[in-house]
C-alpha cells in the first residue's frame, strides 16, 4: 500500500515512488438542477443596476367593466382601468479560491492549483444547483405561510384544490396530499385493484389542483431517489427518454413529467414544519416534499463580475519560497416567476437567506420567528402574480 510522505509541509501528499500518477476522484455530489429546463431567462432583468436589487414592471391583466348599450338610458358607460405592478429581484456574488505553496511542486512534482483550476466548473455548477434548490424551498416556505399561517392578514385556508379560486390570497400554491403516499402500494385485496397509473394518481391530482384548466404540455418533477424507486417498482417510468438540451430525461405518463432525481433534501425540517403549523391556517400534514415545476419557472441571469479569475502571488512567504493563490468569482440573479424579493436589499444574499421568513419587516431563519401565531410573518418571496395559475413552482407535500 502506498504511504504518505513524512516530509514536513507536504505530509498530505503521496510521493512518486509510492504512486505513479495522480487521478481525479469522480464527483458524486447531488444531481444538478442548474442544467435543466426549469431554469430560463427573463429579458426584463437588468443586471447592470447600481444597487443589490433590480425591478421588473409589467401590465396587469384587465378587470373589464362590460356595459350594455341602451338607446333610452343616457348614463355614461363605466370605463375599464389599466394598472401595472412591479417586483424586485436580488443579486448574489460567489467566490472560490485556493492557495498553493510553490515549493511543494519541487517535492511532489504536482501543481495543486492545476487541480483546483479543473474543478472550478464543478464548483460553480454545484453552487448554482444549491441556490436553485434553496429558491424552490424559499417559495415553498412563502406559500406554506400563506395557507397555514395568516401573513396576508387573514387565516390561511390551506393549499390548492380542484375548485378553489386561483386568485385567492389565503390559499397557498401547494398541494398537501396529507398521509397519502405519493406512490400507492399495490393491494390486490381491494376491489378497485389499484395498479398502473392509479398508483401515482397523487401527482396527477396535484397537477390538476394546481394549474386546473391552464395546464402546460409538460412539467418537471423534482423528486427523491425513494420516490423514483417507487415509480420504477410501479412500472410507471416510460421506456423512451426525452432530450432537453444536452440532457436525456426519464419521464412518466407519456412524457407529462420529466423526472429530475436528486438526493438533496427538498422538504421542511420537523422544526420548520412545526413552526409553520403554529399559524392560524390549515396545518400541513405531508412530511415529504416533491416539486412540480413548469419549464422556465426560474429566471437566471449571470452578473458581470470584475476580475472573474485572479491570481495573487506572495514571493516572500515561506522564507522566500512563495505562495500562489487563484480566485474565481461569479454572480447571478435567480428570480422565480411571479414573485417579489421581500428579503434583504443591502447585501449579496446567500442560500440560507432565500429560505428566510420576514417577521415585522425583519428577515430571519424560519425557526427564529418569535410570533406564536405567525400573524405578521411572510416569506422572502412575496407572490405578486394576480393568479396562482401564472406561477411555476408548486410543492407537493406527501407521506
Amino acid at each position: 500500500m502506498p504511504a504518505n510522505t513524512g516530509v514536513a509541509g507536504v505530509t498530505n501528499e503521496v510521493l512518486q515512488e509510492a504512486l505513479s500518477a495522480y487521478s481525479d476522484e469522480a464527483y458524486t455530489n447531488a444531481r444538478k438542477l442548474s442544467g435543466t429546463g426549469i431554469v430560463g431567462s427573463n429579458s426584463d432583468i437588468d443586471t447592470n443596476t447600481e444597487t443589490f436589487i433590480g425591478q421588473v414592471r409589467w401590465d396587469k391583466p384587465l378587470n373589464p367593466n362590460i356595459n350594455v348599450a341602451s338607446i333610452t338610458d343616457s348614463t355614461d358607460g363605466t370605463t375599464t382601468d389599466t394598472s401595472t405592478d412591479m417586483l424586485r429581484y436580488v443579486k448574489t456574488v460567489r467566490t472560490h479560491g485556493a492557495r498553493n505553496v510553490n515549493m511543494k511542486k519541487v517535492i511532489t512534482q504536482r501543481d495543486g492549483l492545476a487541480k483546483i483550476g479543473r474543478d472550478f466548473g464543478e464548483t460553480q455548477a454545484q453552487d448554482e444547483h444549491n441556490a436553485i434548490l434553496s429558491v424552490l424551498k424559499g417559495v415553498a416556505i412563502s406559500e406554506a405561510l400563506t395557507g397555514a399561517g395568516e401573513g396576508s392578514g387573514s387565516a390561511g385556508v390551506g393549499g390548492q384544490s380542484f375548485d378553489n379560486d386561483p386568485s385567492s390570497s389565503t390559499s397557498g400554491f401547494y398541494v398537501d396530499l396529507g398521509s397519502d403516499k405519493i406512490i400507492k402500494t399495490f393491494d390486490n385485496t381491494k376491489a378497485s385493484m389499484e395498479q398502473g397509473a392509479q398508483r401515482a394518481e397523487g401527482f396527477l391530482n396535484a397537477l390538476g389542483m394546481g394549474w386546473k384548466d391552464y395546464e402546460l404540455p409538460f412539467y418537471y418533477l423534482v423528486t427523491s431517489p425513494e420516490t423514483m424507486a417507487s415509480l420504477r417498482s410501479a412500472n410507471l417510468v416510460d421506456q423512451d427518454t426525452v432530450s432537453d438540451g444536452s440532457i436525456d430525461f426519464q419521464t412518466i405518463f407519456g412524457g407529462k413529467f420529466r423526472l429530475i432525481q436528486t438526493r438533496a433534501a427538498q422538504g421542511f425540517t420537523s422544526a420548520q414544519l412545526t413552526k409553520i403549523n403554529t399559524g392560524a391556517g390549515v396545518d400541513i400534514v405531508g412530511t415529504k416534499t416533491s416539486f412540480i415545476v413548469a419549464p422556465g419557472a426560474l429566471a437566471m441571469a449571470g452578473l458581470e463580475v470584475p476580475t472573474p479569475l485572479e491570481i495573487d502571488r506572495d514571493a516572500k512567504a515561506y522564507m522566500g519560497g512563495g505562495t500562489t493563490e487563484i480566485w474565481k468569482r461569479w454572480g447571478y440573479v435567480l428570480a422565480p416567476a411571479g414573485y417579489n424579493w421581500n428579503g434583504s436589499e443591502d447585501k449579496f444574499v446567500g442560500d440560507a437567506e432565500y429560505m428566510y421568513a420576514v417577521e415585522g419587516g425583519t428577515a430571519k431563519a424560519l425557526t427564529s420567528v418569535t410570533s406564536g401565531t405567525l400573524a405578521s410573518t411572510v416569506g422572502t418571496f412575496e407572490r405578486k402574480a394576480s393568479s396562482a395559475l401564472s406561477l411555476g413552482i408548486m410543492p407537493v407535500f406527501h407521506s
